[in-house]
């Protein structure tokens, strides 16, 4: 992103406000003023003026801050010294401290020096707190809840204790997610700084038995992210060799069978910098969100087509999803549900039925268990082979975004899983429904008596469970490790733009379609 230090501009600029400022102030004005004003006039009018260099999201809070300082300047010595360590601090975070405060700025004026500082712990605060840029400018649909800081306030608390370290380090997440993360973007930058691994080439698929002169390499790239503990010699792709690329494979979300084809060797090509640049992305983006979370949530990693149930505060289900594909993205959103309905019919959207289902006429229609209503609209009834299965979990939104069962089994066994209109199928969605309702007696009682009767039937659960669709593609797996995806959506490179960075990761590789699958 642009870097935004005060300028030489701004100075004369700064200098001119100061003295149409002090032209403009009649004596009254000047008693109203804070005595702050009247001793530095400058310097106040550089505050309260249009401080054309500064980031526009950080001017309120620049004077915001002034105005509880009484228009006073804060940055001594100590201080200086103190931000100087916290700013040193910001490589772990996927951040340069460059951005923030660029040491080749020429700051001898005391007011430059001044608002520079200022502007920079602040602009370094919201990083940490908030993120760098907008992310409902980076998603056509982005609903969930953001964190908040009160940065002028906590700058000011700093400045009085003299914990600047403690202060930015409490801004950013504390959670293992978070911290996993940043653990590893420092690892894969010290990879770069040590050469990264060696280039993969492209070229005919290599299975179990083969003898290829990539080999070598392959067993390098392998060593290095720790896939591989034992060197091994030779040409030969071997099984020892072939059970490393399955773990390889199974962090990358590929197929776990060993066989390095397109997909694999896409992954094996990225380099050790995209790697880390990408974590960076999702560093960021676990920044936007708040630190404090329900303790009862279920979150569904859209990238990696995996949802997890915590419970207590803790992960206690795991279980792979369906998302929808790239055409049909599901979006971000944070929404509660506290129903589940047994034997949901189907109400297609007016556009799936345009589209992928009227077309295909009436037979088809009678095939599938669909009917026309007056108004036309296509229903499909209640049973085992209608598209939202056994029972949906019913979102409060007005997208028609749920959780829901299916009758296309099968695809759960994909390693590549964005199939879906933009809805979220789930594996065992009977099983889970009752994992759900295992603290909740009567309600699951009353809902395996629904399900039993074949009927349509709405069952109240006790509580509100909130539902969080992220989309993570890096991230800390169950067993400590870094887990990459491909950016399915795009929304990576998106992202990249917009923090300025220049990376190349791979993108969605072809989507097979299923046959006759037009569920939710």
């Amino acid at each position: 992103m642009k870097r935004t230090p005060l300028s030489l501009a701004l100075l004369a600029v700064l200098a001119l406000g100061a003295q149409a400022h002090a032209q403009a102030t009649k004596p009254a004005d000047k008693r109203q003023a804070p005595a702050a004003a009247q001793k530095d006039p400058a310097f106040f009018a550089a505050v309260t003026g249009p401080l054309m260099d500064t980031p526009e999201a950080v001017r309120p809070d620049l004077q915001r801050f002034y105005a509880l300082r009484g228009y006073e300047r804060v940055w001594t010595k100590d201080a200086q010294g103190a931000f100087a360590r916290a700013l040193a601090d910001a490589q772990r975070h996927g951040l340069d401290a460059r951005d923030f405060l660029d040491p080749q700025a020429d700051l001898k004026d005391p007011v430059a020096r001044e608002l520079a500082l200022t502007t920079a712990a602040l602009s370094y605060a919201r990083a940490l707190a908030l993120g760098r840029v907008d992310p409902t400018e980076m998603e056509g649909l982005w609903e969930l809840k953001r964190n908040a800081v009160d940065a002028p306030l906590g700058l000011d608390q700093a400045l009085k204790t003299g914990d600047f370290g403690g202060w930015f380090a409490g801004l950013a997440p504390s959670d293992r997610g978070y911290t996993g993360l940043s653990t590893a973007y420092l690892h894969y930058l010290d990879l770069v700084a040590r050469g990264g691994w060696p280039a993969f080439a492209p070229g005919a698929p290599m299975k179990p038995g083969d003898t290829d002169a990539r080999v070598p390499a392959l067993v390098q790239r392998l060593m290095i992210e720790g896939d591989l503990e034992q060197p091994v010699e030779g040409e030969i792709y071997d099984t020892v060799l072939a059970e490393a690329v399955k773990k390889f494979q199974a962090r990358h979300g590929l197929a776990a069978d060993g066989v390095i084809g397109r997909d694999t060797q896409t992954a094996l090509a990225t380099t050790a910098q995209d790697r880390a640049r990408q974590i960076a992305l999702n560093l960021e983006r676990r920044r936007w969100l708040p630190r404090q979370l329900a303790p009862e949530r279920i979150e569904v990693n859209t990238a990696a087509a995996i949802m997890v149930y915590w419970r207590d505060g803790q992960p206690v289900d795991a279980r792979r999803v369906v998302v929808g594909t790239s055409k049909n993205q599901t979006p971000s959103l944070e929404k509660p549900f506290n129903s589940l309905v047994a034997n949901p019919p189907w109400y297609v959207p007016a556009g799936i039925a345009a589209k992928e289902i009227l077309p295909k006429g009436p037979e088809y229609l009678a095939k599938e268990n669909m009917y026309v209503t007056a108004d036309g609209r296509v229903i499909q009834r209640a049973g085992p082979g209608a598209a939202l299965g056994l029972v949906k979990f019913e979102l409060q939104d007005s997208y028609a975004i749920y959780l829901h069962d299916t009758p296309s089994k099968s695809t759960f066994n994909l390693a590549k899983r964005h199939k879906s209109h933009g809805c979220v199928r789930v594996h065992d969605a009977i099983e889970f429904a009752r994992l759900l309702l295992s603290v909740d007696p009567l309600a699951a009682q009353k809902f395996e008596e629904q399900l039993a009767s074949g009927e349509t039937k709405r069952v109240e659960l006790s509580r509100s469970i909130p539902v969080r669709l992220l989309y993570w593609t890096a991230f800390v797996n169950g067993q400590g490790q870094v887990a990459f995806r491909e950016d399915v959506y795009g929304r990576d490179m998106k992202l990249a733009q917009a923090l300025g960075l220049d990376v190349k990761l791979p993108g969605a590789s072809a989507e097979d379609a299923v046959a006759d699958d037009v569920g939710p």
